[in-house]
């Protein structure tokens, strides 16, 4: 353990989404900042090295070897392209009373470098949806308190997305987007004939379609979860890194396992973290005068969950008792698709990175009420044409056989769901007792399913888009209804939730921990419910907002 710490204005930990947007705010803000991230260090565009490969280029197709299967069991985004960005489970293991996929990035960046991208804001709808039906707690804050907020990180990300004027899913500060191809158009004006309150919309994604500071518009060859050289989209390395090193007020530490918060209780401040090499394994301590835990929604919880003193035996800020639970992600498994007939003379240029999205109709005014279930939930997907691929189910063979997988096959489209998962106390995530990873921190232990709300929503998911489509004129429709394991869309949050009365939550409307003002939350362990759009837009906005209320605290003297 080294003997003098070294002291920060303020130190970051986790350089994902959030923790890239809070490194960024607080260094343009004047602070002195260290941001630590427990994985390696990847330089933009050096570290992307199957950026610019085709399928042909890797050992087997790019299919997994069975050792790599045993790595990564079971998760879909585990794939060979991009299996360097995915945290092995072997080396990182974790357990599970019920089933639950994980999926980690352990370097700098995170999952910035593969994320899906696609960014909504929430409205109303959602910050009001608890205290309408009772269930979790209130939200602190509403969506005027995160509007400017979204716009100034929708600005400086780079939005692309058009504007509709849906009270469920406010329009942005968006950049123009890449449009609907000639099927999805034609799918979505029969869907709109006959119910006009259901839409297919461009998806609103951080892929850029102009030049941005330092970044080239997105080059349309949908390998975005590689890592992209032309920063086409908005990831730490991309854009808030490169903010926030231009200011000359961070530093940056990699390899760094942050253990826990050190706690003063004579001061009832936070004085710092403990760290652990992830090389050497040595113990290293610093300090700040506030501290941005955005380490993920697991790994954030576990960090406070492992700092335990005399004044929080169960935990950093756990008085209320709900650090760790309330465990939420979206459904899938609910979907359908189907052969879209005729336009054999269209095609389409590049492969766009958005696909389609159908903002939420159920459960939206009172003509939209269904009893079936609480809350709502969109879908998302995409039309094209079929590739070689259709070859591979096909007994032909044969020069006449080879020769007409050359050609464009049929148009086809699918579509899929995502719905809110209510907030329960007993959707928990927990630290083992006994079992340690090789750097002597304590297991993860999941217990979280879907309850009944959510295996009705996700059937109702399947049932309508296969209405829909067939409606539509697609021919020979497919459902799919088989509903997730929690935590396969990978938009866990949860475990350290925002609220207006100490008793019942972890953080304030401000994103801090109600007990311990100067530890901020603001990934995904803060969110007070799950909406269903993609979360990682509000992560930015809370973060922003947050950073600016902790600049001013700190000015004043206050934190």
């Amino acid at each position: 353990m080294q003997t003098r710490p070294q002291t920060y204005d303020a130190i970051v930990v986790g350089s994902g989404i959030s923790g890239g947007w809070a490194a960024k705010e607080l260094c343009e803000g004047g602070l002195k900042v260290l941001l630590l991230d427990r994985g390696r260090h990847v330089e933009h565009r050096k570290d992307y090295p199957t950026a610019e490969k085709d399928p042909w280029h890797f050992p087997l197709k790019g299919y997994l070897t069975a050792e790599e299967r045993l790595q990564h069991p079971g998760h879909p985004a585990a794939k060979k392209d991009r299996l360097h960005f995915v945290a092995s489970e072997v080396e990182h293991p974790y357990e599970q009373e019920r089933p639950f996929r994980w999926l980690r990035g352990y370097q700098l960046g995170g999952r910035s470098l593969i994320w899906g991208r696609h960014s909504y804001r929430w409205s109303d709808l959602d910050f009001r949806a608890n205290q309408e039906d009772g269930h979790g707690v209130d939200w602190p804050i509403r969506y005027r308190d995160l509007e400017k907020w979204y716009g100034y990180v929708e600005r400086f990300a780079g939005i692309s997305g058009d504007r509709r004027g849906l009270p469920q899913l406010p329009d942005g500060e968006f950049l123009p987007p890449f449009p609907l191809n000639c099927a999805e158009q034609w799918v979505s004006d029969r869907i709109q004939e006959r119910w006009p309150e259901r839409m297919i919309i461009p998806g609103r994604v951080a892929n850029a379609t102009t030049a941005l500071p330092g970044r080239m518009p997105c080059q349309v060859r949908n390998r975005c979860d590689r890592g992209c050289p032309y920063g086409g989209y908005f990831s730490t390395q991309s854009s808030t890194l490169p903010a926030a090193m231009a200011t000359g007020n961070l530093t940056v530490r990699t390899d760094s396992i942050v253990s826990e918060v050190a706690y003063d209780p004579d001061r009832e401040r936070a004085t710092g973290v403990r760290v652990i090499d992830r090389l050497t394994k040595e113990e290293h301590q610093y300090r700040a005068r506030i501290i941005f835990l955005n380490a993920s929604t697991i790994g954030t919880t576990a960090i406070l969950l492992n700092s335990r003193s005399a004044r929080f035996p169960d935990g950093l800020g756990n008085d209320s008792g709900e650090l760790g639970h309330n465990l939420m992600d979206h459904i899938m498994g609910g979907g359908a698709g189907g052969r879209v007939p005729g336009m054999e003379d269209q095609y389409y240029r590049g492969r766009k990175p958005n696909g389609i999205y159908f903002p939420r109709f159920r459960n939206v005014s009172p003509a939209t009420r269904t009893d079936k279930f609480l809350r709502g939930y969109g879908y998302q997907g995409g039309a094209g044409r079929s590739g070689w691929q259709r070859g591979q189910s096909s007994f032909a063979f044969g020069a006449e056989f080879k020769t007409s997988l050359l050609e464009p096959g049929s148009w086809g489209i699918g579509i899929g769901g995502f719905g809110e998962c209510l907030p329960h106390h007993d959707n928990r995530m927990y630290l083992h007792p006994e079992k340690k990873d090789a750097w002597g921190m304590p297991l993860v232990v999941f217990d979280a399913r879907f309850r009944d709300n959510e295996l009705a929503m996700c059937r109702d998911m399947a049932e309508t888009a296969a209405e829909m489509l067939e409606a539509a004129g697609v021919e020979d429709v497919s459902m799919n209804h088989n509903p997730s394991r929690f935590g396969s869309s990978i938009h866990e949050m949860g475990t350290a939730r925002m609220g207006r009365d100490p008793e019942t939550s972890v953080l304030n409307a401000f994103n801090q921990i109600h007990a311990v003002p100067n530890v901020f939350v603001t990934d995904g362990a803060c969110m007070t419910s799950s909406a269903c759009q993609n979360p990682s837009l509000t992560y930015m906005a809370l973060t922003a907002r947050a950073a600016a209320y902790a600049r001013e605290q700190l000015k004043q003297g206050k934190l």
